[in-house]
This record gives C-alpha cells, sequence and structure tokens, in this order.
C-alpha cells in the first residue's frame, strides 16, 4: 500500500513542477493534466488546484461555475484549503449566488483544521456581522487564533482591535506588538498603523523618525493613506527635513486613488499656498471631494468656506448642511459653528434652544467658544435656564484656554457680582487679560474701569490709552468717551479737532450721545465751522433713537 501511495503522489508532484515552474518549466496546460490526473486518482488537492486553475483561468478557459464544482467536490472531502477557496466563492458571489451563511458555514470547516487564512476571514465575518450575529469579540479570538500562526492580516487587525479595544481590553502596547509583527511581513496596513503608533507615542517612544520609516515602507506598496501620512510628515517637518514640494507630492499620489485624507490635506495646501499658488476655489475643490467621501473635517471645513464665502459663492443654508453633517459626527468646531448659525438664525430657523445644544456638545468637548457662547446662553437664559452658576462655570472653563470673549464675560460677571462674589479687581483682572488679545469691548470696559477708579486707582491716562485702542477698532463707545477726553483735556491733551474727529466716527455708527455731543461742537463751533444746520440734523438723528438730551433740546 506504501508503494502504492507512492505512485499516486507523483502526478500531484508534475503537476505542481509544471504550475510553478520547477524543472520541467512553467506550463498551465501541463499542470492542469496532471492536476486532472491527481483528481481522478481521488486526491482532493488535485481538484482544489484545479478549482484555482478554472478560477484565474490558467490553462483552462476561466469559469467560476467550474471553480466552484471543483473547490466543492474537494471540500466534501475534507481538504481546507477547498474549503477555504469554496467560502470566498460564496462570500463575493462568483460560480454561485452570494451567501454570507454558506460563506460561514465553509471558512468553519477549514477552521476546523487550523486554517489561518480562514480563521482570518472566519474573523472578518464575525467582525462585520454577516452570515452570523455580530461579535467582536469572536471576531477578536478567531484573529488571535490565526495571528499566532503568523497570517499577517489577521495580525494587523488585531491590532487595529486593541488598538480600539473592540473585542478586548484596549492596548496600545498589545496593538503595538501585533501591528509589528504583521509590518514585518510586509502588511502594508500594519506598516501604516505601526507608523501613526510611533508618531502618537501610543504604546511606544514617540518616534517621528520611526513613523516615517514605516510610512515609507507602505508607501513603497501603494498605500493611499500611508501616502497622505508621509505627505502630512514632510508638511509639518517631522522626521524628515521639511518640504511642502514633498508634501504635494504624497498628497497627490494619494488623492489620485481617491484617499479622503489627502484631499483634505491638499485642500489645506491650496487654502494656505502651501507647496502650490494659493486658490480658495482648488481648495474648495478637494474639500469638496473628501466632504462627500464623509470626512469630517473636510465637511467643517467645507462648511467655513460656504459660510465666508471663500472660493465660492456665499451660502448660509449651504453652510449649515455641511456643519450639520459635520457636527453629527462629533465634530467640535462645526458643532460650535452650528451653534452660532441657529443663535443669528443663519441658513437654519433661528432657535436658541438648538443653539444650546450644540454648545453644549462642542463645549462638552473642551471648545473655547462654544464653552464661552454656552455661558452667555445660561448668563441671558436663552435656551436654556437662566443660571449665572451655570455661566460662570462654562466661561472659567474658556478662560482656560485664553478665550478673549470669556475673560470679558466672566469680568462682568465679577463686576455685578453674578454668579460669584462681587469684585472689581477680580472683574480689572479678567479685562486686561481679553484687552491685551485685542478685544476691543475689554479695552472699553478697562477703560470706563480706570476712568471711575473701579478696582484700580483712577487714572485719566490709563483710560484714554485703552478708549483709544477700543475706538481705533470701530468701538462707538469708545470713540465717543474719548473724543470726550480730548474735548475736556482729561489723560490726553485738550484737542476739539480730535474731539469732532471722534465724536463723528461714533455719531457715524448711529451712537446718539456721540451724535448729541457732535451737534453742540456744531452749535458752538469747537473743532468745526459753526453750523446750526449741522448742529440741528445731528441732534435730529439722536432724538429719533430716543435720545432723552436730544428730544430736551428739541422740545420734543
Amino acid at each position: 500500500m506504501a508503494a502504492e501511495h507512492g505512485q499516486r503522489d507523483v502526478p500531484s508532484k508534475v503537476a505542481a513542477w509544471y504550475s510553478f515552474g520547477r524543472e520541467m518549466g512553467q506550463s498551465n496546460v501541463e499542470a492542469v493534466k496532471w492536476y486532472t490526473t491527481t483528481a481522478k486518482q481521488g486526491h482532493a488537492a488535485g481538484q482544489s488546484n484545479i478549482g484555482t486553475m478554472y478560477k484565474l483561468g490558467q490553462g483552462v478557459e476561466q469559469s467560476d461555475i467550474e471553480a466552484v464544482n471543483r473547490y466543492t467536490k474537494a471540500a466534501e472531502e475534507g481538504d481546507a484549503l477547498a474549503q477555504l477557496h469554496l467560502g470566498w466563492m460564496y462570500k463575493y458571489g462568483r460560480g454561485v449566488e452570494q451567501s454570507d451563511v454558506e460563506a460561514v458555514k465553509w471558512f468553519s470547516k477549514a477552521v476546523e483544521q487550523g486554517h489561518a487564512v480562514a480563521q482570518f476571514d472566519l474573523g472578518s465575518m464575525y467582525e462585520q456581522g454577516r452570515g452570523v450575529d455580530q461579535s467582536d469579540v469572536k471576531a477578536a479570538m478567531w484573529f488571535t487564533k490565526a495571528a499566532e500562526q503568523g497570517e499577517a492580516s489577521a495580525q494587523s487587525n488585531l491590532g487595529l482591535m486593541y488598538s480600539q479595544g473592540y473585542g478586548v481590553e484596549k492596548s496600545d502596547v498589545e496593538a503595538v506588538k501585533w501591528y509589528t509583527k504583521a509590518a514585518e511581513q510586509g502588511q502594508a496596513v500594519a506598516q501604516s498603523n505601526i507608523g501613526t503608533m510611533y508618531y502618537q507615542g501610543q504604546g511606544v517612544k514617540q518616534s517621528d523618525v520611526e513613523a516615517v520609516k514605516w510610512f515609507t515602507k507602505a508607501v513603497e506598496q501603494g498605500l493611499a493613506v500611508a501616502q497622505s501620512k508621509l505627505g502630512a510628515m514632510y508638511s509639518q517637518g517631522r522626521g524628515v527635513e521639511q518640504s511642502d514640494v514633498e508634501a504635494i507630492k504624497w498628497y497627490t499620489k494619494a488623492v489620485e486613488q481617491g484617499d479622503a485624507l489627502a484631499q483634505v490635506n491638499l485642500g489645506w495646501m491650496y487654502k494656505y499656498g502651501r507647496g502650490v499658488e494659493q486658490s480658495d476655489v482648488e481648495a474648495f475643490k478637494w474639500y469638496t471631494k473628501a466632504a462627500e467621501q464623509g470626512d469630517v473635517n473636510a465637511q467643517s471645513n467645507l462648511g467655513l468656506m460656504y459660510y465666508q464665502g471663500e472660493g465660492v459663492e456665499k451660502s448660509d443654508v449651504k453652510a449649515a448642511v455641511w456643519f450639520t453633517k459635520a457636527a453629527e459626527q462629533g465634530h467640535a468646531v462645526a458643532q460650535s459653528k452650528l451653534g452660532l448659525m441657529y443663535g443669528h438664525g443663519q441658513g437654519v430657523e433661528q432657535s436658541d434652544v438648538e443653539a444650546a445644544i450644540w454648545f453644549t456638545k462642542a463645549a462638552e468637548q473642551g471648545d473655547a467658544a462654544a464653552q464661552g457662547n454656552i455661558g452667555a446662553l445660561y448668563s441671558q437664559g436663552r435656551g436654556v435656564e437662566q443660571s449665572d452658576v451655570e455661566a460662570v462655570k462654562w466661561y472659567t472653563k474658556a478662560v482656560e484656554q485664553g478665550d478673549a470673549t470669556a475673560q470679558v464675560n466672566l469680568g462682568w460677571m465679577y463686576k455685578y457680582g453674578r454668579g460669584v462674589e462681587q469684585s472689581d479687581v477680580e472683574a480689572i483682572k479678567w479685562y486686561i487679560k481679553a484687552a491685551e488679545q485685542g478685544y476691543s469691548a475689554a479695552q472699553f470696559n478697562l477703560g470706563f474701569m480706570y476712568s471711575q477708579g473701579q478696582g484700580v486707582e483712577k487714572r485719566d491716562v490709563k483710560a484714554a490709552m485703552w478708549f483709544t485702542k477700543a475706538a481705533e477698532q470701530g468701538h462707538a463707545v469708545a470713540q465717543s468717551n474719548i473724543g470726550a477726553m480730548y474735548l475736556r483735556g482729561h489723560g490726553v491733551e485738550q484737542s476739539d479737532d480730535e474731539a469732532v474727529k471722534w465724536y463723528i466716527k461714533a455719531a457715524e455708527q448711529g451712537y446718539s450721545a456721540a451724535q448729541v455731543n457732535l451737534g453742540w461742537m456744531y452749535k458752538y463751533g469747537r473743532g468745526v465751522e459753526q453750523s446750526d444746520v449741522e448742529a440741528i440734523k445731528w441732534v435730529t438723528k439722536a432724538a429719533e433713537q430716543g435720545n432723552a438730551d436730544a428730544q430736551a433740546i428739541l422740545g420734543i
């Protein structure tokens, strides 16, 4: 019997020689002939190999149906490789009606024999919930079995499971371990992922050089996401010499494969003219491509371009659409912007309640602007129940990130003892922080505090300085106040000309007190040629706004 078995193995070996070109030269036709002989002798492997020849159209006319026929014969005889191939045919509906259930059935038979690739495929079916109830735990179990046999794709997937905490306890160290095993076998996705772990310093000591090394290995295999990441390394000059030209090169390669991340990054390069001529139109084009693929950053960026009318005609409605798409994916900046749009009724129906909802979502993610805005809604009782305590809570979170608007608002809460113990000193402290960031309202408030000696020693020079800074930014009340200081020579050298200059700026913005004062200057010819006509004109403007002094002057 031993001799007979040895004779039956000869055709199988000959078929392999012809198939792989060993000793006799490669010939698919001869390989099929010898595989057929082994199949007739009852070798399941022969049937399986003929199935593969039919599947690939090597040595025979391509036929998925015949491939399935051969795989089925071999699979039913217990050939693990045939069972795996038959599972694939059912999974992808080649030569048979597509059936995830049948695919799982045959993968399961192959895994019973310990076939590593089948273990990986069965894990994938559990991961995706195809033909079985979705189960990350079972997916991780089968990936582990395959990975321990050295199956690279399983090692890569297992690394991802550990990285995300799917089906296993999250562990960056374990993720790195499995990514590395797969990457060292040349698995491109794992190479890209281990590069990311080095870039972020997760599970390994942070190293831009190592990140670049692994990204480079992956891009050599044409992996789009790695091309995008390598482009980012060149853009930032991390692990390589900074080069916008190289960044553009790799982003371009990735976008040619439709990679959304690269499309966003390329759009950003056009937006800011990095390595290419600045073009909002091109930036808009690439953001759109990525946004349509669901990229959350692109959706947010696209919303901003519509909102500002950059590279496209301004449209609040379209801005709101894209901010909403990004916000629903949890993008904090988009949530914050969407809150503003609801608050102002831009592109959407005005709703303080919706504004509060989106500001809260963004604020809870740490967005400083949203924290300040939800604080303001609590302070005013808009869209939420009024609460000075909540307002102060959110203002405090925002000021910890240096948000100037929140600094002003927190200063105001201290000034009037809202939600905190009244303190002019604390008010001054926060006004100064915002004023030093160039925030005009804070500069005005600070000028007022110095002019009144509230929380600080009264100093007209300091008051004039801060009023001027705010006035130069167009703050109407500050313009009126610095005009008054020039008129009286408080903190500045007296000058009717300067007084008129600032009164005019404030009056033209519709500030009624400045209009009255400007009328007075015309009435008495101070800094301007005397003119009762001009005097009446400006006082009338103020009176029409309900200014009591103006109305008294006119006898209304």
